[in-house]
């Protein structure tokens, strides 16, 4: 992986739409959290799921719908919203989408 300290990056570059697929990279690994970088093509999704940590997307690109205990709601480029540890929650891409993925632990 390229590493980015110490430099600037435009983060939606970071990562290209592939046709029927989910791209990702992670940017930072470290015990205390992660931040990844996401595009999905338009149709695709990550399945219902739990996590025991908090999790912050930020919308890069195109439009997401995220779906929280059963609550779904659109986000848009430049819109953010905060997945709550152990809340059911999946994302699904309305349009083509780039996300940052932050998830503190």
């Amino acid at each position: 992986m390229e590493q980015l300290k110490a430099k600037t990056a435009p983060l939606a570059g970071l990562v290209e739409y592939q046709n029927n697929a989910i791209v990702s990279r992670e940017i930072i690994r470290k015990n205390t959290g992660t931040i990844t970088i996401f595009a999905f093509d338009e149709g695709q999704g990550l399945s219902e799921h739990t996590a025991p940590f908090d999790a912050f997307i930020q919308i890069l690109d195109g439009e997401a719908e995220v779906t929280i205990s059963g609550k779904p709601t659109k986000v848009s480029f430049g819109e953010s919203i905060i997945m709550p540890a152990n809340e059911p929650h999946s994302v699904k891409a309305v349009k083509p989408f780039k996300m940052l993925l932050v998830m503190i632990r």
